[in-house]
């Protein structure tokens, strides 16, 4: 049986490598690590870009630019979805119909057209289903 695709958005990849996130990071790092042997993780070129931003200066314990870099690199086995303007165009629609903020609808964007069936994110609405993509808060109990 094939397992469904899951689009990760930046935030819950971000709490797997921030060890500061206490309860996060292990509930997200659990997740990554199932994704990576499911083989079915999803992200997008965005998430990797907002990843190391984040996780270089926006941390407690930030990381250096060459592990983060190594981490980017590993990353890009998984299925990765370009922003391209069709991605765009996509992303507006889905702002203009489910009123969420731009960089947010490329994100739910990127999910729909990768066929993924679920969104991991805490910063949507969770349960929300959006052209087929359930959005899924994994710290919610």
């Amino acid at each position: 049986m094939k397992e469904d695709k899951v689009f990760l958005d930046t935030n819950i990849l971000v709490y797997a490598y921030d060890v500061s996130s206490g309860n996060k990071h292990d509930v997200a790092r659990n997740i990554v690590a199932d994704l990576w042997n499911l083989r079915t993780g999803v992200l997008s070129i965005q998430v990797l870009q907002e990843l190391f931003v984040t996780v270089t200066k926006r941390i407690p314990k930030p990381l250096d630019v060459k592990t983060t870099r190594d981490i980017v690199r590993d990353f890009l086995l998984w299925e990765v979805v370009d922003n391209d303007g069709e991605l765009m165009l996509a992303a507006m629609d889905v702002q203009m119909k489910y009123h969420y903020a731009f960089w947010d609808s490329l994100i739910i964007a990127a999910a729909i057209k990768s066929g993924a069936s679920g969104l991991m994110t805490e910063d949507l609405n969770n349960g929300q289903i959006i052209e087929g993509v359930m959005i899924k808060n994994p710290f919610v109990i």
